[in-house]
């Protein structure tokens, strides 16, 4: 199995780090028959895959053995964000029999952590997705690891986390504060729950510090927080810049 190395990855600061073992604890706290986690969001840039990425990486650290696919074969941006080159083949390479497992799922420089990037951009995302070859591939990580955390695309504008949602044990909605409605969340969290799937909870994420706003006692119809309108944001061919998606 290939090594890869995250050379764009910056160390968290102290609080940050609390939050990610905080969200480590409560998902463990959700059940032993929580092991494969759907993460997505509403619209694109609200961090899902950065919090995807670091919850990966604090299971790591408290010593379990974890794996992340990146899903997202319409807009990843994973591989550029940390800097890791030589990636040659992903998950679409894998879905579409090109490659096999062996040459996708890639040892990390994080002890205990491997990874599954999502490979080329494809034309049909959802039918891989739900494809026997995307079965298989859970089935496996089942098998060989604590814990496997599959970042999707945001539910808000594709239906590929719904589709990835129907293999997992769970999901989380990352919501960014202050940028979508609650109508916005309600519709998303319906979406998934069609898939059968165990609705773990939401992060709120990007929470400006320091003006209470978000305090205990604080806390809107969420039970996260209370968010405003979201704005125009583009069709699906905008996501993916380079901002924190």
């Amino acid at each position: 199995m290939a090594k890869v190395l995250f050379e764009g990855r910056k160390e968290l600061d102290y609080r940050v780090n609390e939050a990610y073992k905080s969200l480590r604890t409560n998902v463990q706290f959700s059940g032993t028959d929580v092991q494969v986690i759907d993460f997505t969001s509403c619209t694109p840039n609200e961090g899902k895959s950065s919090v995807s990425f670091n919850l990966a990486v604090s299971f790591a650290d408290s010593g379990k053995r974890v794996v992340m696919i990146d899903a997202d074969m319409r807009k990843s941006v994973l591989a550029g964000r940390y800097k890791v080159g030589g990636v040659e083949a992903g998950l679409a390479h894998y879905l579409s029999g090109q490659k096999t497992l062996d040459e996708v799922c890639l040892k990390t420089d994080i002890e205990g952590m491997d990874i599954i990037f999502s490979g080329p951009f494809v034309p049909n995302p959802a039918e891989l997705l739900e494809s026997q070859n995307f079965h298989d591939l859970v089935q496996y990580c089942r098998e060989h690891y604590d814990y496997v955390l599959i970042d999707t695309p945001p539910l808000g504008s594709v239906i590929d986390s719904a589709i990835v949602a129907k293999e997992c044990d769970g999901a989380i909605i990352v919501i960014e504060a202050d940028a979508v409605s609650y109508r916005f969340v309600q519709n998303v969290k319906n979406q998934l729950a069609k898939s059968d799937v165990k609705i773990l909870g939401t992060v709120l994420n990007k929470v400006p510090m320091g003006n209470g706003k978000y305090g205990y006692g604080k806390y809107g119809k969420y039970g996260y927080g209370k968010y405003g309108k979201y704005g125009e944001y583009g069709d699906y061919g905008a996501y993916g810049h380079d901002g924190d998606k």
